[in-house]
């Protein structure tokens, strides 16, 4: 088993002020694996919003199709903090005609991420936002996404060595 750590929360939860917060445990320097894109002006700023709160001890790479690929090129075993899955569940979704997915697509991507996080020698921190409470969605697209996401939280929250649900600001331990 890996060393996974994982925060799952709705939008705007306090998820990754939490992981951050568990960051700080381990010695810089610290990566930030970086699925975000800044696709429009609201996002460019966020993302560089979210650089500034960071600091210097943080190495920020950019993996917004294919963070396993970014793990396996580490020659390092410093903390990575990867924020966040659905992010990169929408870049791969937005990616590829909707026509050529399946939910084996998503199973299988993350089956590369878990391989990828249990190779690596360092403690890894992922974000995700919860998704399963809501309604079920109108559209095929959406609703595909969704499964995808709640099948990878149960896979990676059964590898995580821990895993919090963030709500207000809180953190409730999972396991």
């Amino acid at each position: 088993m890996g060393n996974l750590t994982l925060f799952i929360g709705g939008a705007k939860s306090g998820k990754t002020k939490a992981a951050l917060s568990e960051a700080a445990k381990y010695p810089a320097p610290r990566i930030y694996l970086a699925t975000a894109q800044g696709l429009d002006c609201e996002m460019q700023d966020r993302i560089k919003r979210h650089q500034a709160e960071r600091g210097p001890e943080w190495r920020t790479l950019e993996a917004p199709l294919d963070p396993s690929a970014a793990i396996r090129g580490l020659d390092s075993d410093s903390l990575i903090l990867m924020d966040c899955l659905t992010l990169w569940f929408s870049n791969l979704l937005l990616a590829k005609p909707f026509e050529e997915q399946g939910i084996d697509y998503y199973t299988d991507q993350v089956e590369l991420l878990v391989s990828a996080m249990d190779d690596y020698k360092g403690p890894i921190i992922l974000v995700s936002n919860e998704l399963g409470s809501g309604i079920v969605p109108m559209d095929a697209p959406t609703r595909l996404y969704r499964d995808a996401v709640g099948l990878a939280h149960q896979r990676l929250a059964a590898f995580a060595t821990q895993a919090y649900l963030v709500v207000a600001g809180l953190h409730i331990k999972l396991k």
